[in-house]
């Protein structure tokens, strides 16, 4: 793959070239992090008034360049704490990397995560308009589909209760019906969504992500099951500690983490 020189956060950039639907280059995100975390508000505004709270720089993601074509299934794998999710949100427009560029059309793209935007003190029914509208849903559209949500989270009878009362599976399966209620947009992107719910719900929830990747999407999954990736995706990716370690086929490219991954000498 052709390399580009390394380009400052938010210059433009020319189009996609012919057949690409998503392009990551060199992309780096770095966050700064307190080195000493306080114990209490009080010793943090103690450190902030005094100039002692000292800061250090994490490195999230590290020239980072991969680039998808359109109606490609792409896996991301890489151990916990290793960027996936940050780098789906800096493609999706939620974060804006240090440096580096990502070409997308954002209008086409829908990121879809879970647990996120809930309200633990209101009722499951509040949490599907509230959730539904931080993820780009009217009213009526939420209207309209309210008993498909219900039903496919198995959830009726429960939604006048406060998601407080909820387990974390019937949280999780009321998150997943709201989030995959819609039509299957040009690009999704899925992070850590195929593991939903008991074993009958995650065929049930397996089968509906089935359906929207075949649906004629680009499309890219973060998971940590090689298993996930091996069975759904055309290529893979390894990013691990914010590096790319590898691309290529998914049988490849899982190999090369599993053995990573495996214990000397088993």
């Amino acid at each position: 793959m052709q390399t580009e020189p390394n380009l400052p956060a938010g210059r433009e950039q020319g189009p996609l070239e012919a057949g690409a639907a998503i392009a990551v280059s060199h992309v780096t995100m770095q966050f700064r992090r307190a080195r000493d975390e306080a114990t209490s508000i009080k010793e943090l505004l103690v450190r902030a008034i005094s100039g002692k709270q000292k800061y250090e720089t994490f490195r999230a993601l590290d020239d980072v360049s991969f680039t998808v074509k359109s109606g490609e299934v792409v896996g991301i794998v890489g151990t916990n704490g290793s960027g996936k999710s940050t780098l789906l949100k800096i493609i999706a427009g939620a974060l804006i990397p240090t440096a580096g560029q990502v070409r997308v059309d954002r209008s086409k793209v829908q990121l879809l995560t879970l647990g996120t935007g809930f309200d633990l003190e209101l009722t499951g029914k509040e949490n599907v308009y509230l959730n539904g509208a931080l993820i780009g849903y009217t009213r009526k559209f939420i209207d309209q589909h309210y008993r498909q949500i219900v039903e496919f989270a198995e959830l009726d009878g429960f939604m006048e209760e406060k998601v407080r009362n909820y387990s974390s599976g019937m949280v999780s399966r009321l998150g997943f019906a709201i989030a995959t209620v819609r039509d299957t947009p040009e690009i999704l992107i899925l992070d850590e969504v195929l593991s939903v719910g008991d074993m009958f719900f995650r065929q049930k929830s397996e089968a509906r992500i089935r359906e929207m990747i075949h649906g004629g999407s680009t499309v890219l999954i973060v998971s940590h099951s090689p298993s996930v990736i091996r069975q759904n995706c055309t290529r893979a990716v390894w990013i691990e500690k914010g590096r790319l370690r590898a691309q290529g086929s998914p049988e490849e490219v899982c190999g090369a983490y599993e053995r990573m991954a495996r214990p000397a000498g088993k």
